[in-house]
């Protein structure tokens, strides 16, 4: 008579002896992960070595600074304004509509053909080469539109970057949507709720937390992009950014911290050099205060569910 499932699990748990294949992956998940930190660990030391001292020696001066010719005057604060800038055409075009683009797929869109199509080349565009959303942004926001974004502006690049991390938004809060309970969809129809009354009130607040998260991972790959803008308009040298009116300096010159890092790390003066190293950590730190803050909403949103 075969031993019931009962009994099997009962006997197994009763065996003695080592399960050496568990140990075997256990020992290399382990190995693997200490490998990854050991080099972060390098990485990060090296880069804190090289540009502590120019934190130290110019302080708040380096951030404050616009960027020049001359090692000891450069600073990054017109790289760190170009950021943010950029970031917020992102914060304001690819945040409401790759979200409202996973609302529809998952609570709306009927389950078709179509749809499966739409979502499986969403989930292509997210592995897309970042220099081909910069072609893009090169033919469509810097050449097709140039009478509205200024040609090679801070518009074609914040469009640009909105466009790039489009479907990584899509795709993330379309997990944290999947994620909610089919219950709490149920218990709100059950009230009488209407299904936009539903996905407003208890599946979105409900989802809040994964889609934040998702979002801020787009905005720090944004962050850290490079390629892209250089093709749309970003000035990898010294500029000057004028005295004109905010339309005026969406439509010019810019800068973004990224590329001020890619443009001092080539240049051959040991100077320069200790200034890449001291923009990366400032870059780190921006990183760094935009995710423990978006780490502070998740755990706020969690503690109300």
């Amino acid at each position: 008579m075969a031993a019931t499932t009962t009994e099997v699990v009962r006997r197994n748990l009763r065996r003695q002896g080592v399960d050496w294949r568990g140990v075997v992956v256990e020992g290399a998940l382990l190995l693997a992960m200490l490998i990854s930190l050991g080099v972060l660990v390098l990485l990060l030391g090296r880069i804190l070595a090289q540009g502590i001292g120019v934190l130290t020696d110019r302080g708040v001066s380096f951030v404050t600074s616009p960027m020049s010719s001359l090692p000891s005057r450069a600073g990054v604060w017109q790289g760190l304004v170009g950021s943010l800038m950029l970031m917020g055409f992102v914060v304001l075009t690819s945040f409401p509509v790759g979200i409202a683009a996973a609302v529809y797929l998952e609570e709306y869109a009927p389950d078709t053909a179509f749809t499966r199509f739409v979502t499986a080349n969403v989930r292509n565009l997210a592995g897309v080469p970042s220099i081909v959303y910069g072609l893009l942004g090169l033919a469509i926001f810097v050449k097709g539109m140039s009478n509205f974004t200024g040609g090679l502006s801070v518009i074609s690049g914040g469009l640009t970057i909105a466009i790039l991390v489009l479907p990584i938004v899509v795709i993330t809060a379309s997990e944290a949507l999947r994620a909610v309970p089919q219950s709490i969809r149920e218990a709100g129809y059950g009230v009488g709720a209407t299904k936009w009354e539903v996905v407003r009130s208890h599946v979105l607040p409900a989802a809040a937390p994964g889609i934040l998260t998702g979002t801020v991972l787009s905005l720090a790959r944004a962050f850290g992009e490079t390629a892209p803008l250089i093709l749309t308009g970003a000035v990898t040298g010294v500029f000057f950014t004028g005295s004109g009116s905010f339309a005026d300096k969406l439509q010019g010159a810019y800068t973004s911290l990224p590329t001020i890092v890619y443009g001092w790390s080539r240049l051959p003066q040991e100077e320069f050099q200790r200034l890449t190293a001291a923009a990366i950590i400032v870059l780190l730190v921006v990183l760094l205060t935009v995710n423990s803050t978006a780490i502070w909403l998740r755990n706020r949103y969690e503690r109300k569910w």
